[in-house]
């Protein structure tokens, strides 16, 4: 039933802020279109806290990043002019297209002190659609499609399954789901789409028998239903969709063009794209390489 199982990485942002970064893995580069997997924390935040852990406006193509929060809260500035704190079970869903820049900074936890707790995703666009014109959505808790069944209380961030539909505007068949299950509960992932991927981001879980631990993400073989039955609390983030083709990624950029990251890299160097409205001070340098 598994295909494969992907552990976490540590991965510095850049300003000393770490992530267990899933995908891309070099065994496994996306999950329909599912293409960057970040898990942010649970880490302590102190008040007054530097602004060097923010991470500073930088540039996007060729993809939608999407945002979800079990605790805590991150403040997005665009280029687009969005101002806007993501709380938990909130979603921001920025689509990147032809090019956008944004910033997140952690402005409640300098005030006040919090634990962040999240995931980060990017979705690749459809070849048709990654020169799409960029857009900032904001999705409040009650957007979302919730149920309850047998201990497991469930949420659909994105896309279409089993019979619901989230509000958020998608651009190729897929899904992403939030479970929040107490031990011992148990629930199926059908075979909904080709290509899935189960990932326990707190506690553990065996997922077609095979126990996983917080950290860890289980590619699925297409075609079956799977089991998953929390081995104690768990909260397990279920994802996937059609598969879009080759995806070319370097840095923040993703394109079906080799020649598009090339002009997304001579565009930022040459500082042509415009900063966020209100944080447009300073900016995260092209990586060499």
């Amino acid at each position: 039933m598994i295909e494969r199982i992907i552990d976490k990485r540590t991965h510095d942002l850049g300003g000393g802020f770490e992530v267990g970064r899933v995908l891309p893995h070099h065994a496994r580069r996306m999950v329909g279109p599912y293409i960057f997997f970040d898990h942010m924390g649970p880490v302590d935040l102190a008040p007054g806290i530097p602004r060097d852990l923010d991470v500073r406006p930088h540039p996007h193509i060729g993809l939608a990043t999407v945002t979800y929060l079990y605790d805590g809260a991150l403040t997005h500035r665009d280029s687009l002019g969005f101002h806007q704190e993501i709380r938990p079970h909130e979603v921001n869903w920025m689509v990147a297209g032809s090019g956008i820049t944004h910033s997140e900074r952690f402005e409640h936890a300098r005030a006040h002190g919090a634990t962040m707790h999240g995931i980060q995703a990017w979705v690749a666009l459809p070849a048709e659609h990654e020169e799409t014109d960029p857009a900032f959505y904001h999705h409040a808790d009650g957007d979302l499609p919730i149920w309850e069944e047998g201990g497991v209380r469930g949420r659909l961030i994105a896309g279409e399954a089993e019979g619901m539909k989230s509000a958020v505007a998608v651009h190729s068949p897929q899904f992403y789901m939030h479970w929040d299950m107490a031990a011992e509960a148990r629930r199926t992932l059908p075979a909904l789409y080709p290509e899935r991927a189960v990932y326990i981001a707190s506690g553990s879980a065996e997922v077609g028998g095979q126990r996983l631990c917080a950290g860890q993400m289980a590619v699925l073989e297409p075609g079956r239903d799977v089991p998953v039955k929390a081995s104690e609390a768990a909260t397990v983030m279920a994802l996937g969709g059609e598969p879009l083709g080759e995806r070319y990624l370097f840095w923040n950029f993703v394109s079906s063009s080799k020649d598009r990251l090339e002009q997304a890299k001579e565009d930022w160097r040459q500082q042509r794209m415009i900063l966020p409205e209100g944080d447009d001070q300073e900016y995260t340098p092209l990586p060499e390489g």
